[in-house]
């Protein structure tokens, strides 16, 4: 019955009780009582709302903890009130500006840092919902303009990667026995010939597939100086984290002082960032704002938690990353969800 359970199902007598017991539910993480629910304004005695009470909790959209009298929303009655009942509110003029303050500090529309960017605007959702801000940072591979390597003693150089965007990246590199200076502008000089323009997997592609031929003009140590300084580069870019976090702390205050293991498995769940990354690119699928109650995915069964999240679009209006906001499932979601699709919708602009 609770997996059927519809609107349509709910008389008016009983949506206006469920919705008064959700909204209460969502602004005090309590169970909410008939007598609470008869000082709302509801023409029904305490009886009545206690039967109602009662057929709702049959219907599986609410439930009585066993240390109180009170009744509480089911993760099926908070998808049933998200889906069908929530009125969203839009963000306010001072949410609005308090999020485009934030990425204009870091100048995006200026070209400034993405990473910063997104770290800024996690920060900032993260502060307005008392949640966790999440984000996922678009993998980009950078186009090759020019390698140069600065030897720094006989055993290591500081290699140099110059991106066409301008972006610069340096790497500590152990040198293979036998490399002098001039190898070192040697290799520097054959690589930026031969793989200017291209992606770090490109270039390491292209690589294999000459030395596998024997067509590389490089030999010996200068040739293993080239392979080493793409590897380092390419596997420093495959284990770059994707996900930022930020705002962990707002999942500890006063309220969950009795359920701090809950709240320890979601810290400990958010320490798993690839665990995350995964289940926030089911939403890079969509252009809409999707929303995780609690058990409906794995990862967060035991934390009870919710995940709300956005995609957002890169420069060729193409969805490139994710942002959103993790936090209990009393979370103010007609509040917090227009507030992340305004995040979503705002960085979207400014990547254009």
């Amino acid at each position: 019955m609770a997996a059927t359970a519809s609107i349509a199902e709910l008389n008016d007598r009983a949506r206006d009780v469920f919705r008064m017991v959700v909204d209460s539910y969502l602004g005090t993480g309590l169970p909410v009582g008939s007598r609470t629910i008869s000082k709302m304004g509801l023409s029904l005695s305490a009886a009545s709302i206690r039967n109602v009470m009662q057929d709702l909790e049959e219907l599986g959209l609410l439930a009585a903890p066993h240390t109180s009298a009170g009744r509480m929303p089911t993760e099926t009655g908070l998808r049933l009130f998200v889906d069908g009942m929530m009125q969203a509110a839009e963000p306010s003029v001072e949410e609005r500006r308090a999020i485009e303050a934030g990425l204009a500090e870091v100048g995006l529309a200026e070209g400034g840092p993405i990473e910063e960017a997104l770290s800024a605007a996690t920060a900032t959702l993260s502060g307005l919902s008392a949640c966790a801000g999440i984000v996922m940072v678009p993998r980009r591979e950078p186009v090759l303009r020019q390698f140069g390597f600065v030897p720094l003693n006989d055993r290591q150089a500081l290699a140099v990667l110059v991106g066409q965007d301008g972006s610069i990246e340096n790497r500590v590199l152990d040198l293979p026995r036998g490399v002098t200076p001039s190898m070192l502008n040697e290799a520097a000089n054959f690589m930026s010939a031969r793989f200017g323009g291209l992606t770090l997997r490109q270039a390491g592609d292209l690589l294999a597939r000459e030395m596998e031929q024997e067509r590389s003009t490089l030999e010996g140590a200068a040739c293993e100086l080239v392979t080493r300084g793409i590897a380092i580069w390419s596997h420093d870019a495959d284990d770059r984290p994707v996900l930022i976090v930020r705002g962990q702390a707002h999942l500890i205050d006063d309220g969950t002082a009795a359920d701090l293991d809950r709240v320890r498995q979601l810290l400990e769940q958010l320490e798993g960032k690839q665990e995350i990354s995964r289940l926030l690119e089911s939403a890079l699928a969509g252009s809409a704002t999707k929303i995780f109650i609690g058990s409906e995915n794995k990862l967060f069964s035991l934390s009870g938690s919710s995940v709300i999240a956005a995609p957002y679009r890169g420069g060729d209006g193409r969805v490139v990353g994710v942002v959103g906001v993790i936090g209990p499932t009393r979370l103010n979601y007609a509040r917090v969800i227009p507030m992340v699709d305004f995040t979503a919708q705002t960085l979207s602009r400014l990547m254009r």
